[in-house]
């Protein structure tokens, strides 16, 4: 019995030092993060703009990554690096920017936003160099604003204009023998295509030819007027496939040289009068930004709502906007007397028609309360644009994508799949006629389409409703403008989709004097996790996503999450944007 006390003590006595461990070394993590100086800002600062980063639409603190890679867990956000550079042109420490724009993930919305703060930068005199090894457009579209942009000699830049490309899956679908079973209201809805057809329809050609033209020309704009050339002379450059490699960017004055990094850094030591490129102070606009006070201080409150992703039924989800945490959210917002206007950011291409109602019916309750105003960032389309219609003011970028108001909805047949590729058939019993309504084991009868079909239809009908009554126009006029279709920030002005260009300080502005506040402070919403929840609530989820990320790719990753929307929304009224495209710009 002896043995067995000794036993049980010892084991008691390792886990309380196991757990005590544990406790001490991750305090002393904490402390060093803390204790960690940040890079401060010298005279003569460069800051740098690396755009090979995504800039997400709220800032995010990865505890892993803040762990694991110096404090590289902490990203600004978009909002948060345009203020940087604005503050930059004040700020006398910094002296310049140097843009490293290989890559761009950002969208094209958020490209704008960037290259619009570069252009209010360049007004302060001082100096843009940008560079890359190789350019592709995207990185091109911000890149055109420097004084001087260099390219590796052995690099490129790519000038080649603009595609859409999307996967259809019907040819697959036959051969499997799965019926897709569409149901949709809008004759530019195009999300269910890839189901029905094996290319793209003539609506959807139309549509598609005239946004991404839209977008094209607004490049090709901003390039003309920053490098002195005509835009039928860039178009023609395209056309005729004349930028084959880094010279052909030269000789047809898109670049102003070809240069090795460390040529570049020597280009920029004169701009800043030292001798050694090693002495030049390059600051990251991630460290730049823990250095920097943005916060505006005043006795109002303005509430910046971040609808960032696909909206989805229940519970949070990464990247998504979840029904039960946005009621909450904005119930909160809208008791809260502190709080005297509310901003709601939309980055969505749409989802749930149910979930999106739900937020919808927040809003109009929130804006009885206090005004409220959108700004759209990348997409606010369909479902992004369901939950945005009835704000007091809504502003887009020029290029944003937005509209696309109109309803479908899928449930798969798989009984043929199953029962001759698989061997699986299905049999059961029911009370009542309609009681296995929505199966995937059979096939709808001509009732039950119809029933599936009026679902839509009323669906559609409700979202036209809801946005004539938000942007107070007539049911008709807005289902001609609505039928699925697509347009851009600046087009959907014209139709009276949105009413003014302007990115997200532009709203909050609005916003900040519809409420009639002199002074304000900014909170930001869903709350941020502290660092420790980050750290033990997310633990599981993001070891798993990044560990699948890492292995199968980027890319492949993307198509992963595709897969999972397509899943989503199988037997669900949805309101959304097409899901496989591939752009290539």
């Amino acid at each position: 019995m002896s043995d067995f006390f000794k036993s049980v003590f010892a084991s008691l006595l390792a886990m309380v030092l196991f757990s005590i461990f544990g406790i001490v070394f991750l305090f002393v993590i904490i402390g060093a993060l803390s204790a960690e100086e940040e890079k401060k800002v010298a005279t003569n600062s460069v800051l740098v703009l690396d755009l090979n980063e995504a800039f997400p639409e709220q800032s995010r603190e990865d505890a892993y990554s803040e762990l694991l890679s110096k404090k590289n867990g902490k990203i600004p956000s978009l909002s948060n690096v345009i203020a940087l550079i604005k503050h930059a042109k004040k700020d006398a420490a910094i002296i310049g920017i140097y843009i490293k724009c290989q890559q761009n993930p950002n969208g094209f919305a958020a490209s704008e936003e960037i290259r619009n703060a570069l252009l209010d930068f360049k007004t302060s005199k001082k100096f843009i160099i940008a560079f890359g090894e190789t350019i592709t457009q995207k990185g091109y579209w911000i890149a055109n604003v420097a004084d001087q942009i260099f390219v590796h000699p052995q690099g490129g830049l790519e000038w080649a204009g603009f595609s859409y490309e999307t996967m259809f899956l019907k040819g697959l679908l036959d051969k499997l023998e799965i019926q897709p079973q569409v149901f949709y209201a809008g004759k530019f809805k195009s999300a269910t295509e890839p189901f029905r057809y094996t290319e793209m329809s003539p609506e959807n050609k139309l549509q598609t030819s005239v946004w991404l033209n839209g977008v094209f020309n607004s490049f090709i704009k901003g390039t003309s007027t920053q490098r002195n050339i005509s835009e039928d002379s860039l178009k023609i450059i395209a056309d005729k496939g004349l930028i084959q490699n880094a010279t052909d960017a030269v000789r047809y004055h898109l670049i102003d040289g070809l240069r090795y990094d460390d040529e570049v850094k020597s280009a920029i030591a004169k701009k800043v009068q030292v001798q050694n490129p090693k002495d030049i102070s390059f600051i990251r606009i991630h460290d730049y930004a823990a250095n920097v006070t943005l916060t505006e201080i005043g006795d109002g409150n303005i509430a910046v709502v971040y609808a960032d992703g696909d909206i989805v039924m229940g519970r949070s989800e990464e990247n998504s906007i979840a029904s039960d945490e946005y009621r909450s959210v904005l119930q909160g917002i809208r008791i809260d007397k502190s709080i005297d206007a509310v901003v709601l950011r939309v980055n969505s291409p749409g989802g749930s028609a149910l979930a999106s109602d739900i937020i919808w019916r927040e809003i109009e309750l929130l804006k009885k309360e206090k005004p409220v105003v959108v700004s759209m960032g990348d997409y606010a389309a369909s479902g992004g644009y369901y939950i945005a219609c009835n704000a007091d003011s809504i502003f887009a970028n020029a290029n944003t994508i937005t509209g696309s108001i109109g309803v479908f909805s899928v449930i798969p047949n798989l009984g043929s799949f199953m029962k001759n590729k698989l061997g699986i058939t299905f049999d059961g019993v029911k009370t009542s006629t309609y009681a296995d309504m929505p199966t995937t084991s059979r096939a709808l009868n001509v009732t039950e389409q119809k029933f599936i079909q009026a679902g839509v239809d009323s669906i559609y009908l409700s979202f036209k409703t809801k946005v004539a009554n938000g942007r107070k126009k007539s049911v008709e006029y807005i289902d001609s403008i609505a039928q699925g279709r697509v347009w851009t920030g600046a087009d959907a002005i014209k139709v009276g989709l949105v009413d003014r260009i302007g990115d997200l300080n532009a709203a909050i502005a609005s916003a900040a004097k519809m409420a009639k506040l002199k002074g304000y402070s900014i909170k930001a919403y869903p709350e941020k996790r502290s660092f420790l929840e980050d750290l033990i609530e997310g633990y599981e989820d993001k070891i798993k996503s990044k560990a699948i990320k890492q292995e199968i790719g980027v890319e492949e990753w993307g198509y992963l999450k595709q897969l999972k929307s397509i899943k989503q929304m199988m037997g669900q009224p949805q309101t959304r944007l097409p899901i496989f495209v591939v752009n290539h710009p």
